[in-house]
């Protein structure tokens, strides 16, 4: 049976100090530089940012045509002004918007940006979670 976590999320970038720079814009902070690789700490799992040659050779591809693939990743906030706080930040930052925040059919307040490699990344409010002081999301059991 597989553990239902997830420690680590690996993105592949085309221009890793361009990469570092837009993170570093968004106020985010390495914990540790290697060469080729930079990871965040993120609330018990780490984020990193990796070359995609360097990356589809680690992933035992060499020559092998990375892309951003169908995923989103998400940050969730405790409020719209948060929403639209990180939206017009990563905007300055350098990032592409795709969707601006809004009302969303679930009962809630999203948007969407891409980085400047394409990673997608959705900023919410979610009125039925919780997010808590610390940034970390709480999901209520179905009732």
């Amino acid at each position: 049976m597989t553990p239902q976590r997830v420690n680590l999320i690996t993105l592949g970038v085309s221009d890793l100090d361009r990469a570092r720079a837009f993170y570093a814009d968004l106020g985010w902070t390495p914990v540790d530089e290697q060469p080729g690789v930079v990871f965040y700490r993120m609330h018990g799992m780490a984020l990193g940012l990796f070359g995609l040659d360097p990356l589809a050779k680690d992933q035992g591809r060499p020559g092998a045509t990375l892309g951003t693939g169908a995923m989103t990743l998400a940050q969730n906030f405790p409020d719209r002004e948060g929403v639209d706080a990180a939206y017009a930040a990563a905007l300055a930052a350098g990032a592409t918007a795709l969707k601006s925040p809004e009302e969303v059919f679930w009962g809630g307040y999203s948007g969407y940006y891409a980085d400047p490699d394409g990673h997608v990344w959705e900023l919410a409010h979610n009125p039925f979670w919780t997010v808590n002081d610390d940034g970390t999301l709480t999901i209520p059991d179905p009732a």
